[in-house]
């Protein structure tokens, strides 16, 4: 198993390799409410699953990602999918304990979505805490950001409240799920203030669980 070929579980969900057998799957998560998604490029059908599923496999090949079909444990429905992406590796010196680490240096969390009715289960608490798992105490990177629409207030307020500390606006960043240039907000955690958030994402999950 490759650092970029990981299985990850929790209490409620289990995040897998994207593989193209979640085409039809990713598509019949994305059905429902469209309003949802409108900030949020998503595949709706199976033809754009399958393009999805693609664009995240080449990213994988060239190193540079790692995307994960989402599963819900209870009924191991697909609902949804997320990655790391824009891994990087820093040019240590050759005398630095960190030069020939495996892992990254550091990384992004994205593509994110979820199906309308995994929305405020818990899941997507469960699914950040696994992945910055990953990074922080597999990976040993540095920091972890997250970029998200600046219009998008539901995104931001869920950063926020995982303990991701805003960081900026980065104007006209990238090109938006509406087809029309974005201004991005930045958010990150690094690993001084990993500890922390570990603590409080622990908090979030066990409300979660007895809330459910």
């Amino acid at each position: 198993m490759t650092v970029l070929d990981l299985e990850l579980s929790g209490r409620q969900v289990r995040l897998e390799p994207l593989q193209p057998r979640h085409a039809p799957a990713l598509a019949a998560a994305a059905a429902g409410d469209a309003e949802l998604y409108r900030m949020t490029k998503v595949p709706f059908s199976e033809e754009a699953a399958r393009q999805y599923v693609a664009a995240a496999a080449a990213a994988k090949e060239a190193g540079t990602a790692t995307p994960f079909a989402v599963i819900r444990l209870a009924d191991e429905t697909v609902i949804g999918s997320t990655r790391l992406f824009d891994l990087q590796w820093w040019a240590w010196p050759v005398d630095h304990p960190r030069h020939g680490h495996d892992g990254p240096d550091t990384c992004e969390i994205g593509h994110t979505w979820l199906a309308a009715s995994a929305v405020r289960t818990g899941a997507n608490t469960e699914m950040k805490r696994l992945m910055l798992t990953l990074a922080f105490e597999t990976w040993e990177v540095q920091s972890v950001c997250f970029h998200t629409d600046a219009r998008n207030e539901r995104s931001r307020r869920a950063l926020a409240r995982i303990g991701a500390r805003y960081e900026g606006t980065l104007r006209a960043h990238r090109l938006g799920a509406d087809g029309r240039p974005r201004d991005s907000v930045r958010f990150a955690i690094t690993a001084a203030d990993w500890p922390a958030v570990r603590a409080h994402l622990g908090e979030l999950s066990r409300d979660s669980l007895l809330a459910s």
